[in-house]
């Protein structure tokens, strides 16, 4: 394959944001299924550039109950942060292995400030059976993982929102979406974010879903960043998630929309979170987002 890349790899273990332990461990799963073979087997080359532990449950003070261990995830997302920009300073292609979606954050903030001094913005594709848009009043659970979209387009707590990314709504679409509260839907009507639910995506089909997020995420941006929540997936082929919900993306629908950021050619950085091998069988679920990340990074079938 021609359209070689330098691929930083950054690993983030956390689980403070979720409610479930055990998703900290998903970047080791990843890697025992050989992540970094995988991608080097496409042509690219992989630049480790480290890995972020966030303090342990039982160290940790919760804090507030609307807002869990945000002391904690805050420092996480600082540190995810600097090294997704480090990552984009040398030129390199983050991928970023989690850890609970509250690391995007961090990752999501980097992109979108690496491209500001050039007066470029992003797109966000938000793969995901959530559209963690939940700001602390709405949250029924107070975990900060459903609350990572909404601190990203600028809405939720200051300590979270301060210097993010801010990113314009109409760049930003969730794909996969089938769990959402009422406090997100009135956000999502607010702002006008795009959520392609699964209903849709049944009716429609996969391909012009993702075709039409493409297009949002690439109007008028210097490309786009594409979050990959595990729990998009359905849970009999994806058991080994934090919070899983039935009747998601199939193996194949997941495949597409990889392919299809790839072949868009506009893909800046990507992450893949949630995974928890405490409740994956075999190591099923890391193996296949492992094969996502290729389809992603350009592997295709022919």
């Amino acid at each position: 394959m021609g359209n070689h890349r330098d691929i930083a790899l950054i690993s983030v273990s956390i689980d403070l944001g979720a409610g479930r332990r055990g998703v900290d461990m998903g970047p080791s799963a990843l890697r025992i299924a050989g992540i970094s073979r995988e991608i080097e087997a496409i042509g690219h080359s992989v630049t480790e550039l480290g890995t972020l532990t966030a303090g342990g449950l039982e160290t940790t003070a919760a804090g507030e109950s609307e807002l869990r261990f945000l002391d904690e995830v805050a420092h996480v997302a600082e540190g995810t942060h600097a090294l997704v920009g480090q990552g984009l300073d040398r030129g390199c292609t983050p991928l970023v292995l989690g850890g609970d979606h509250s690391l995007s954050i961090g990752s999501v903030a980097a992109v979108a400030d690496h491209y500001r001094p050039q007066e470029a913005s992003i797109g966000v594709i938000w793969v995901d059976a959530h559209a963690d848009m939940n700001r602390p009043h709405t949250s029924p659970s107070g975990n900060i993982h459903g609350m990572s979209l909404a601190v990203l387009l600028g809405h939720g707590e200051p300590r979270l929102t301060r210097g993010r990314a801010n990113l314009r709504p109409e760049n930003v679409s969730v794909l996969g979406a089938r769990d959402l509260d009422a406090g997100e839907k009135r956000l999502i009507r607010e702002l006008g974010v795009r959520v392609f639910t699964m209903s849709e995506i049944d009716e429609r089909g996969a391909a012009p879903c993702m075709d039409e997020a493409l297009e949002r995420a690439n109007a008028g941006t210097a490309g786009f960043h594409l979050s990959f929540d595990l729990d998009a997936l359905d849970p009999r082929i994806a058991p080994g998630v934090g919070t899983p919900v039935r009747g998601g993306l199939t193996y194949r629908e997941g495949h597409l929309v990889c392919e299809k950021a790839s072949r868009s050619g506009r893909l800046v950085s990507l992450e893949l979170v949630e995974l928890n091998p405490v409740l994956d069988d075999r190591n099923q679920t890391a193996q296949l987002g492992v094969g996502l990340v290729a389809s992603a990074l350009g592997a295709t079938i022919l």
